[in-house]
């Protein structure tokens, strides 16, 4: 619940800035996560960065109308990469075009003197489901995005890992076999099957193989169909029973407990953390996972680490973005 009466406000207030590719976002909050203002707005990325930049410093000022300029301790910044977060550069995202090498924490601290850091969505959405939601309590977790991409963030030793140039956590491009759909550039990567886009991409050829053997499918009944299929296509008919769907859903399931049995037996987590798809669709994909788990993983390290849906829902851009400012 955000509230914006001044007089309820602690002392100490953090900015929160989200950059996607739809959608923008600025919140104000507290070291607690409360909330006390959001604006959000379309990214319209055909604008370009200085448009959607001089956007923020205007919400962002709007903020100094209110509250005491003062009280304003940091910035945090949630930004898909790829990134450079020890410099502070957003470096050619693929869903935001034209933000190349974009200085946009010197920006912000140039406009407002203020305290600025920038990670990538994931690592951003690892610290606040670390801090607040589900990996709270842990010194060592992994979150895994499981959206229409597959990455990760990873806090060791309670400390965010980046890697030397950010790219720690790029579990998508891992290779899980020789073919398969094709994720992060890469067929047969744990992206590949285990993300939105993959998922459609293994759905719409299993089903093509059918209609052409003149097998029915109840969720497409026609090659021309095809195309329509997305993940969620497939988890709505999976949930209904539908076998094809089902087999869909069971591959998935396979190879993305094989993708976190290595990361259990590298990083020896306490807690794996996954969002988006896994979120909704626990009850189809974790006694599949565990199955695989049980096989692949190193016995004593599966016996200490749970794997839990993410907690935050649509919330966690709002509370990752603030998180960064906290962290």
């Amino acid at each position: 619940m955000i509230d914006n009466t001044s007089s309820n406000v602690p002392k100490d207030l953090y900015i929160g800035i989200d950059i996607g590719g739809t959608k923008c976002a600025v919140v104000l909050g507290d070291k607690d996560f409360n909330l006390y203002e959001k604006i959000f707005f379309e990214t319209k990325v055909e604008r370009g960065p200085e448009v959607i930049i001089n956007e923020f410093k205007k919400n962002i000022h709007s903020f100094f109308e209110k509250y005491d300029r003062k009280r304003f301790i940091k910035i945090g910044v949630s930004c898909g990469g790829p990134l450079n977060s020890k410099k502070g550069l957003i470096k050619s995202p693929p869903n935001l075009p034209g933000w190349d090498d974009i200085p946009i924490v010197q920006i912000l601290e140039k406009e407002f003197g203020i305290d600025t850091t920038i990670q990538n969505d994931a690592n951003a959405g690892a610290i606040a489901e670390w801090m607040l939601g589900a990996g709270k309590g842990t010194d060592n977790m992994a979150f895994l995005t499981f959206g229409t991409g597959m990455g990760a963030g990873l806090i060791l030793n309670g400390k965010i890992y980046s890697g030397t140039n950010d790219l720690g956590g790029e579990v998508g491009h891992l290779r899980l076999a020789q073919t398969g759909p094709i994720g992060f550039g890469k067929a047969g990567s744990f992206e590949g099957f285990c993300s939105g886009s993959g998922i459609a991409q293994l759905a719409k050829s299993t089903v093509k193989i059918k209609l052409e053997n003149n097998q029915e499918v109840n969720f497409c009944s026609t090659l021309n169909e095809i195309d329509t299929i997305t993940a969620k296509t497939v988890f709505n008919a999976a949930h209904k029973g539908d076998a094809v769907a089902l087999g869909i859903v069971k591959i998935t399931a396979e190879y993305l407990g094989k993708g976190l049995a290595l990361l259990i037996d590298i990083l020896n987590p306490e807690c794996i953390v996954i969002g988006s798809i896994y979120t909704r669709n626990e009850a189809l994909l974790k006694p599949l996972v565990y199955e695989v788990l049980k096989k692949e993983a190193i016995p004593e390290a599966l016996e200490v680490c749970t794997i839990v849906p993410a907690k935050l829902g649509d919330k966690i851009g709002d509370y990752a973005a603030l998180g960064v400012a906290l962290h």
